[in-house]
């Protein structure tokens, strides 16, 4: 069994929805969805990686470890690689393989992370990520003109060639990856989640509504 460490990313500073990470979705605010799904499928090395003051006082008084991340890898254009590097780095601990919750995909189906775990022990992965069909027709406008990418006008959506998205519900990798600053390595498995959770990913007003509506009705 390998040693497992929960990553959450949390930054402050987002500019679409201000203060996201700490707004109350249901009994709990969006970042403690991630931490308790993490409990409850038995894990309980759980490490905040935040620059937010509110963030990591929240993470201290549920007793999680936290790391702070300095301003400049907190930035919009940072990509999230180098706060998990930085986090890691700053741990006593070593750990085989890193799982990433993001808060901004606060709602999980409740089996996917046992499920994931065993594949990645399985199949021996370097990295884990999980997908979701797509079910749209999809093309591209040039010259006021609208180009089918995937299918052809008057083709059946059910007889689409399938196509896949990664959902961002939750991604495994294993630390040796993560020091090469990867997230995604050569042994990729893709799970697919088929579940309305996986169209959860919150960015704005209305994502924040919609996840609101689908904790009510998907429990």
């Amino acid at each position: 069994m390998k040693n497992y460490l929960v990553l959450i990313p949390a930054r402050g500073g987002s500019q679409r929805l201000p203060g996201k990470n700490m707004r109350q979705l249901g009994d709990k605010p969006l970042l403690g969805h991630s931490i308790t799904y993490a409990l409850r499928n038995g894990l309980s090395d759980i490490v905040i990686t935040s620059n937010d003051a509110a963030v990591l006082d929240f993470a201290t008084q549920n007793d999680v470890q936290i790391v702070e991340r300095p301003d400049v890898l907190a930035g919009s254009e940072e990509p999230v690689v180098t706060a998990l590097q930085h986090a890691v780095n700053q741990l006593q601990k070593k750990y085989d393989a890193v799982i990433l919750l993001q808060p901004t995909n606060p709602l999980r189906p409740e089996g996917l992370l046992k499920e994931a775990i065993a594949v990645f022990d399985r199949e021996d992965c370097d990295s884990l990520m999980t997908v979701s069909r797509n079910e749209h027709k999809l093309g591209t406008i040039s010259n006021h003109q609208f180009i089918p990418y995937n299918y052809e006008m008057g083709q059946r959506s059910q007889d689409l060639e399938p196509l896949f998205h990664e959902n961002g519900l939750l991604y495994i990798f294993k630390t040796e990856l993560l020091k090469q600053g990867k997230l995604l390595g050569a042994k990729n498995y893709p799970l697919i989640v088929d579940h309305p959770f996986a169209e959860i990913d919150i960015d704005t007003e209305a994502d924040f509504i919609k996840a609101e509506l689908y904790l009510k009705h998907f429990k």
